[in-house]
């Protein structure tokens, strides 16, 4: 365990480099976050805000997008298509789209065995109605197939997802039709079912990010309800604040949180997030600072900007510790994945809000 002044150290050196980020790049790393170098082709159809998972089937790495914003970034483009990719190929290959009646915004997916299990998400009627969905799927790989599996006792969009000791898929804070929840809900592969673990003590939040690294995870930032402005409607803004849940091996349901140091600057959303075992932390790369609607405009009606931040709560350290900005700044992320042991987003928003399909590099 480091000292205080140690961590006062390394805090004060990791402001002025993220303050630094807009116009420099950050310190470079001690363990350095590699970069694909063998390019992996764009996905056939451009989509931002779109699910993203990786399984292993005999040995290769197979990535997949699921639903998702298209280029129009209307309600008419959101998207229930899914295309998977596995490593080695040339292109990506439409597969059977996900079983839905209409597309969905701001699922998560997670990759178990060679299965992937989509959770959650929102659709968006003619008149701008948002609906929490209650469709949750389990994917699998080897036979573009979908098996419906119970729905989550909140339904739940948003969410930050990651799956513990090969069984159970935790589902963090996000939002519910209404209004930001602090439910932790748990899906036990094995037993087909869910349950509720001790709730998130942090704000309420939706687009936050997070992944685990043996039985601690990390939450970090995302958007909370602030009251109402003049014009009567609700007052969204980033949050600026990480958690550390600890689950006990004995009792899944059980989570003891601890709040951490708090970083410079404004709040992220929608970044890729993810744990890195072999590093011993839990990455966090792009966003934006600005709260949006799902079309990349704010809701103080300013255009959301993207960042190329790239920082992790390293539990080595006990601390935050920040990076080398990615080659290309992009937000609107639902995870991040790895390949050959080399870390990508999969889509997203870049520059002026324009959906990509590109697999782009976390970090050079």
């Amino acid at each position: 365990m480091t000292s205080k002044i140690a961590k006062l150290t390394a805090l004060l050196t990791l402001s002025i480099a993220l303050a630094a980020c807009a116009t420099q790049p950050g310190p470079k790393p001690d363990a350095a976050i590699s970069y694909a170098t063998e390019t992996i082709p764009p996905l056939p159809v451009a989509h931002a805000n779109n699910a993203v998972a990786q399984v292993t089937v005999d040995g290769k790495t197979m990535l997949f997008s699921f639903m998702g914003l298209t280029a129009g970034k209307t309600y008419k483009d959101i998207s229930k298509q899914a295309f998977g990719y596995t490593e080695g190929d040339s292109a990506w290959k439409r597969l059977e789209d996900v079983p839905v009646p209409e597309g969905r915004l701001a699922a998560t997916a997670i990759g178990l065995g060679e299965a992937v299990y989509l959770f959650g998400g929102y659709s968006v009627a003619a008149d701008g109605t948002e609906v929490s969905t209650l469709e949750n799927f389990r994917y699998d790989a080897r036979t573009n197939h979908y098996d419906p599996i119970p729905a989550m006792p909140v339904p739940t969009d948003d969410a930050v997802s990651f799956v513990y000791a090969e069984r159970y898929i935790y589902l963090v804070s996000g939002w519910h039709n209404t209004g930001n929840v602090r439910e932790v809900q748990v899906y036990d592969t094995v037993d087909n079912s869910w349950f509720k673990a001790t709730k998130y003590p942090g704000s309420p939040v939706f687009g936050h990010a997070g992944g685990i690294v043996g039985n601690q995870f990390v939450i970090a930032d995302g958007v909370a309800v602030f009251g109402t402005r003049e014009a009567g409607d609700r007052r969204f803004e980033t949050v600026n604040e990480g958690w550390t849940g600890t689950i006990n091996p004995v009792n899944p349901a059980e989570i003891t949180y601890k709040r951490l140091p708090q970083l410079p600057g404004r709040g992220n959303y929608r970044m890729g997030g993810a744990g890195d075992a072999q590093g011993n932390r839990v990455l966090f790369v792009g966003g934006t600072s600005n709260a949006y609607n799902y079309n990349g405009i704010g809701y103080n009606g300013e255009p959301s900007k993207p960042t190329a931040h790239v920082f992790a709560w390293d539990f080595t350290r006990d601390n935050w510790v920040a990076y080398t900005d990615k080659p290309m700044p992009s937000m609107d992320h639902r995870g991040l994945v790895k390949v050959d042991g080399q870390w990508v987003t999969i889509g997203g928003m870049v520059g002026a809000q324009q959906v990509a399909g590109e697999v782009l590099p976390v970090s050079k």
